[in-house]
């Protein structure tokens, strides 16, 4: 049976709290996405990273509108970061790609931060029972 949502977001959040607990601030982002995958992999999930996510509009497409971090089990979107602090965009970046990929559910992790609880986000696109 394939895990709900809630389920894959709570796998990441472990594995995410793990590797800030383990690894601590100041790697560059392609090096905890290159670890978080792994992790999560281990964990039993489907992961794509770097995933080219098109764009349409106005019936104009753009084959790779940009490229989700971590797309995992093909129903939850993670935008990974490691600056110091998160500003309001980094939440809107991930709200429109929700929006544009209609996921319910996304998390925004930022490795940056001195604690990992003040680095992750739950970013919600309307109904999450989707």
């Amino acid at each position: 049976m394939r895990p709900d949502v809630e389920e894959i977001a709570r796998i990441v959040v472990d594995c995410g709290y793990h590797l800030h607990q383990n690894l601590g601030p100041g790697l560059l982002e392609s090096a905890y996405e290159a670890i978080l995958s792994d992790q999560l992999v281990r964990r039993g999930l489907h992961v794509e990273r770097q995933k080219p996510i098109p764009i349409r509009y106005d019936g104009l497409e753009l084959a790779e509108g940009f490229r989700a971090d971590l797309m995992l089990e093909g129903r939850l979107l993670i935008e990974l970061k490691s600056v110091e602090r998160l500003l309001p965009l980094h939440s809107k970046q991930v709200l429109t790609y929700l929006r544009l990929l209609d996921l319910p559910l996304g998390l925004l992790i930022n490795f940056g931060g001195a604690t990992f609880k003040e680095g992750v986000r739950r970013i919600a696109n309307g109904d999450l029972t989707r």
